[in-house]
């Protein structure tokens, strides 16, 4: 079971990285921020920033109804390509990059949100994209599905929130500290979000 994919937030995601790197940021790095910024939102108050559905690849957790987003993609739904279109789009001198093209509509964010976008800019925003995808190797719900990627037998598996919860090696930023008890009540509060969506679909 998916959760509904908040294109608005994930939209506005790109937008906040982009206008917090002059306007302008490469594809690989703004992806890997949105995650960073995920898995603290996930951590610190049980529920996902923008409720994509991530996928393992090479480069690391892709969030692909975001990936769409910044690309611009034909995969799109006609509300996600209307409303992202109005603020990013993939930039036409660089096309490992998107920009920024208003600003950032900050009323579709919870504080929260916003504390977990900051978040993920203050601790990784100076880093590249290639920086920031290896480093997202480190994390375990990366590392579940290492041995099926490198060896060639998929080239991207379907990652489950509940592997966020799951901390990193020692040294590995985890994007927000939990104790067991703390994981625990995370976990419940994930699947009750689940039972939630389907519920209502």
């Amino acid at each position: 079971m998916n959760l509904a994919f908040a294109y608005r937030k994930a939209t506005q995601a790109l937008n906040f990285f982009a206008r917090k790197s002059g306007g302008r940021i490469n594809k690989l790095k703004a992806l890997k921020l949105v995650f960073f910024a995920d898995r603290y939102h996930l951590r610190k108050y049980g529920r996902a920033l923008t409720n994509d559905r991530y996928l393992a690849m090479n480069y690391g957790p892709v969030p692909s109804g975001t990936k769409d987003l910044a690309e611009q993609s034909e995969f799109l739904g006609e509300l996600e390509k209307q409303y992202s279109g109005r603020f990013i789009r993939p930039c036409r001198e660089d096309v490992h990059a998107l920009e920024s093209i208003d600003e950032v509509e900050t009323r579709v964010f919870s504080q929260s949100d916003l504390e977990a976008l900051e978040y993920a800019w203050q601790k990784f925003g100076a880093a590249d994209g290639f920086r920031l995808a290896d480093l997202t190797h480190e994390y375990p719900e990366w590392r579940k599905h290492e041995t099926a990627l490198k060896s060639g037998e998929t080239t991207r598996a379907m990652m489950a929130y509940d592997d966020f919860l799951e901390d990193p090696p020692e040294g590995v930023e985890p994007c927000f500290a939990l104790s067991d008890e703390e994981r625990e009540w995370r976990r419940e509060m994930l699947e009750e979000a689940f039972h939630f969506e389907a519920k209502w679909r």
